[in-house]
């Protein structure tokens, strides 16, 4: 999105991910070389005392990252992406991202906004800010 057309105040459209499956979690270890087995396997997961295998916190991170990067394009770049991780994932869950502008500065050329991914409206796993410097 533009500089021009960015608001204080906007709520971006949000990136709804379509639910995880585990294949997703075993590719997203080797990608992230992260392969303990609470991501991958049920039995180590319940093992630790989880309802099954979890998704890597990072992944939701991922997510988000794609977002604001999508929503900056080739106007600037991603300055900062700082998140809380608050909830659990699990496979079956569809993601839903969301930004809102919290702050434009002209001098700077930079937008400020707030993070956060939803499982559900209302119940956030992953919270956060980022902030996009725009050419």
């Amino acid at each position: 999105m533009d500089w021009e057309s960015i608001e204080v105040g906007q709520e971006i459209e949000p990136l709804v991910k379509p639910a995880i499956e585990k294949v997703q979690l075993v590719k997203y270890a080797g990608a992230s070389g992260d392969f303990n087995l609470i991501h991958t396997d049920d039995e180590t997961a319940r093992k630790v005392g989880l309802p099954g295998v979890i998704a890597h916190g990072m992944l939701s991170m991922g997510f988000m990252a794609q977002h604001v990067g999508q929503l900056v394009g080739t106007y600037g770049f991603v300055s900062r992406l700082k998140v809380r991780f608050a909830g659990m994932v699990r496979p079956g869950d569809v993601l839903t991202c969301r930004l809102k502008v919290t702050n434009k500065d002209q001098v700077k050329r930079t937008v400020s906004l707030d993070v956060s991914v939803e499982k559900e409206p209302g119940q956030v796993l992953t919270s956060g800010e980022a902030v996009l410097t725009y050419y």
